[in-house]
């Protein structure tokens, strides 16, 4: 997906609709109100997008959009596993700051009940393509197993990280994501 910026309709679109649906509710957010919000038309939107719940998958891309962010601001000097925990600290901070737990619930339950494509596991998005760079770059160090190759590594890995965010929409947010997380986490 091109990078959101000013000339980008499709991605003015989907942080309009982020926006608003963080702000209104999705139940309560229009597509009127996010075509108003984007500064776009209803055919902009409808070329795009077939409804509002498509709208939904895309919150996989605004969490890449937040690894490509982290990646470049990122200590060079971290070994793989703090690059992992920072990663992942940040983005939970991200989604427990930012993101309502029903959105985080309504993109889980889409994944889970879509027969087609699974924006959650695609594997050509930068989520996985930054875990993998920091996973093969810890196992070249040697900071990381070996006798496992780099994308099982990224498989569990983003297993985990799928477990604790659909735990903590299972509970209803009723405790702090990212506290939870850096407590359980097994290397602090």
């Amino acid at each position: 997906m091109p990078r959101k910026n000013s000339r980008n309709t499709k991605g003015r679109i989907i942080a309009a609709a982020w926006k608003l649906f963080y702000e209104q509710g999705f139940e309560e957010t229009t597509i009127e109100d996010i075509v108003y919000e984007s500064e776009t038309s209803k055919g902009s939107f409808y070329h795009y997008f077939k409804g509002k719940d498509e709208l939904m998958g895309t919150l996989a891309n605004v969490f890449d959009e937040k690894y490509e962010q982290l990646m470049v601001e990122m200590d060079p000097g971290l070994d793989a596993m703090e690059k992992l925990i920072h990663v992942n600290h940040e983005l939970f901070s991200m989604i427990d700051g930012g993101v309502s737990m029903d959105l985080l619930s309504r993109l889980l339950s889409t994944q889970l009940l879509a027969r087609g494509e699974k924006h959650l596991l695609d594997r050509s998005r930068t989520y996985f393509k930054v875990l993998r760079q920091i996973i093969s770059e810890g196992q070249r160090r040697g900071e990381l197993r070996t006798d496992w190759t780099v994308n099982e590594v990224v498989n569990a890995y983003a297993l985990w990280e799928r477990a604790l965010l659909y735990d903590w929409c299972l509970c209803g947010g009723e405790y702090s994501l990212v506290d939870y997380t850096d407590r359980v986490t097994p290397y602090s």
